[in-house]
C-alpha cells in the first residue's frame, strides 16, 4: 500500500531467508495489464494491486513456481476480502496454476503468519511501526523545508538504513528492535538537519479514507504532495491504525463467543502487550517530534467517536476508523479534513454520508471527500477550494493546534 511499508515487508521476509522485493510502483502500465482482466467496476485498489503483480509476470525468465505473491485479506464489507480469489481466478486462467499467493486474514489479526513463518509477526509489525513514524516525519518536516528535495533526500536515507538494519542476518532476532531503535535515532539527526521555516503559515489537514488509495501515491495522483503546494501539512492515518483495529475486532468476537477469561484472550492480551512494548521501545528515539500529533492511545479511542454515527456493532471497517479519526483530529485542531477513497467504494460511500451531520456537530470543520477510478482528474482546483475553506475555518475555529517543534 504505501512504498515505506513494502520495503520494510520486503526486509522482514529477506532476514528469514527468503528474497523479496517490493512489486514495482504504479503507472500508466499497471491499469493497461490490469484492464485485460477486469471489467471496469471493480475498485481502483484491486486493478492497481493486480495490475503490479502482472508487472511480475511480464519480467524475462519469471518462473512461476517460484514466486509467490503477499496479498493480506480482510473480513467485513470492503472488497478486499475477494482480491486474493479473484487474483488466484485470473492467474489460473493465465496459466499460473503453480503460482502462490500468500492470503493471511484480519479475522485472526494475521497471527497465522506466526505459524507460516515464525519471527515474520514481529519484524513485519517493526517494518510497519518504522515505516510508518518514518513517512509522518516526512509529511512533519516537508511543508516547511527551506530547500525543495531535502526532506524527501532525508526519507529516504533514513528508509533504506532501516531495511538494510531489518534484513540485516548477523543482527539476532533478539538484537533486532535495539538496532532498529539505533537507526530511527540515525533517521531523527537526518530529518533535524534538514533547514526549515517553522514560521510558515500552514495548515494542517487530517487525511483519512480507504487505507490502499490514501497510502499509494500512485492511486490518490500524489495527493499530499499537492496539498503541501498548496500550504498544507498533511496528518495521514497510518498502516498500524487497522492492525489495533484488527486486534479490537478479535476481542470483540472472543467476548461475544468465549469467556473473557478464555485461553484466546490471554494470548490477545499478550500479543498487544508485546506489540505496545515493541512500538514504544522502537519509537523512543522520536519522542518530542509529534507533539500535537500524537496518535490515538487505541483503536477504542477512535471506535468510541465514531460511535453516536456508525455504531460499531453494525458497520465494521475503514468506514467506522475514518469517521472516528476524523472526530480526532477535530480534537487534536486540524484545519481540515480529507477522506481519500476509490471511487463506488463502500466505506468511502458510507463515510461520506454522515460527514456533513459530523461537520455540523463539530463547529462546520470543512471535510471533503476526494474519489478516485484511476483517471486523471484537475485536483489541484479542488484542493485549492477546499484549502480556501480551511483557511476561513482556521480564523474562527475553537480547537486550537500546537506549533510543530522538536524536543
Amino acid at each position: 500500500m504505501s512504498y515505506g511499508a513494502s520495503r520494510a515487508f520486503a526486509s522482514a521476509f529477506k532476514y528469514l531467508g527468503i528474497d523479496a522485493e517490493p512489486v514495482p510502483g504504479g503507472d500508466e502500465k499497471t491499469l493497461e495489464l490490469a484492464s485485460k482482466h477486469t471489467s471496469g467496476e471493480e475498485c481502483l485498489p484491486a486493478r492497481v494491486t493486480l495490475g503490479n503483480f502482472l508487472k511480475i509476470t511480464e519480467r524475462p525468465g519469471f518462473d512461476q513456481s517460484k514466486a509467490a505473491f503477499f496479498m493480506p485479506t480482510s473480513e467485513g464489507p470492503c472488497r478486499l476480502g475477494q482480491y486474493a480469489p479473484f487474483m488466484n481466478f485470473v492467474f489460473s486462467d493465465m496459466g499460473y496454476d503453480d503460482l502462490m499467493i500468500l492470503s493471511p486474514s484480519s479475522k485472526d489479526g494475521y497471527r497465522e503468519l506466526g505459524d507460516l513463518l515464525g519471527s515474520f509477526v514481529k519484524l513485519g509489525w517493526l517494518g510497519i511501526v518504522g515505516s510508518d513514524a518514518l513517512r509522518k516525519m516526512l509529511h512533519k518536516y516537508r511543508p516547511y523545508e527551506n530547500k525543495p528535495g531535502a526532506t524527501d533526500k532525508v526519507h529516504g536515507e533514513s528508509l533504506d538504513d532501516f531495511c538494510e538494519v531489518l534484513e540485516n542476518r548477523d543482527i539476532p532476532i533478539k538484537e533486532k528492535l535495539n538496532a532498529l531503535a539505533l537507526s530511527m535515532e540515525r533517521a531523527r539527526a537526518r530529518f533535524r538537519a534538514v533547514s526549515v521555516d517553522w514560521g510558515k503559515d500552514v495548515l494542517l489537514i487530517g487525511v483519512v479514507g480507504e487505507i490502499f488509495c490514501r497510502l499509494s501515491t500512485f492511486s490518490n495522483q500524489d495527493l499530499i504532495r499537492k496539498l503541501e503546494g498548496l500550504g498544507g501539512q498533511a496528518w495521514l492515518s497510518d498502516i498500524s491504525e487497522w492492525i489495533w483495529y484488527t486486534n479490537a475486532e478479535e476481542r470483540d468476537k472472543i467476548d461475544l463467543y468465549n469467556s473473557v477469561f478464555s485461553m484466546d484472550m490471554a494470548k490477545l492480551a499478550i500479543a498487544e502487550y508485546v506489540q505496545r512494548r515493541y512500538e514504544k521501545r522502537l519509537l523512543a528515539p522520536l519522542e518530542g517530534e509529534f507533539v500535537g500529533l500524537e496518535e490515538p492511545h487505541s483503536a477504542s479511542e477512535i471506535l468510541k467517536r465514531s460511535e453516536p454515527y456508525l455504531p460499531t456493532r453494525g458497520s465494521k471497517g475503514e468506514m467506522t476508523l475514518s469517521v472516528g479519526k476524523a472526530i480526532y483530529l477535530y480534537d487534536k485542531g486540524v484545519d481540515g479534513i480529507i477522506d481519500i477513497s476509490p471511487f463506488t467504494c463502500m466505506n468511502g460511500v458510507i463515510s461520506e454520508a454522515v460527514y456533513p451531520l459530523i461537520s455540523s456537530d463539530h463547529d462546520n470543520i470543512p471535510i471533503r471527500t476526494f474519489y478516485f477510478d484511476g483517471t486523471t482528474t484537475n485536483l489541484e482546483n479542488d484542493l485549492e477550494i477546499f484549502m480556501e475553506l480551511a483557511r476561513n475555518y482556521n480564523r474562527r475555529k475553537k480547537k486550537t493546534k500546537l506549533k510543530n517543534k522538536t524536543a
